[in-house]
């Protein structure tokens, strides 16, 4: 029977002050997780479209391809101009670079600096 009754300093657990604190931070991540989420598919529709686009053989073919591509995935972070293309080995290498800049809070902004080229 006395084992049946605890003794507050046996007692485990979280208090409400933490959980509110773990709440919170757990709130922040997936705020942030939620604004980064649509800049990964972005990202992942532009080396699709890059590795479309390395399938021409000129640069003006290449840049339309892209700009076709792009028109049908909405992809708005990087123009077809701003691809860099070249020749490695007598096959179209198609890189790019660009930045996703997503407000925090303040000043504060989280920088994502996406890189790829085509295979």
């Amino acid at each position: 029977m006395a084992q049946a009754f605890r003794t507050r300093s046996g007692q485990r657990g979280i208090s409400f002050l933490g959980l509110l604190f773990l709440g919170t931070i757990v709130a922040c991540v997936m705020v942030v997780g939620a604004q980064i989420f649509p800049t990964v598919v972005e990202y992942q529709a532009v080396v699709k479209a890059v590795n479309k686009a390395s399938a021409g053989s000129t640069v003006p073919e290449v840049r339309l391809i892209f700009e076709k591509a792009a028109a049908i995935d909405d992809i708005t972070s990087i123009k077809p101009k701003e691809l860099e293309v070249t020749k490695e080995n007598d096959k179209v290498v198609v890189s790019f670079a660009y930045d996703k800049e997503i407000h925090l809070v303040g000043p504060g902004y989280l920088v994502l600096k996406y890189r790829g080229r085509s295979r």
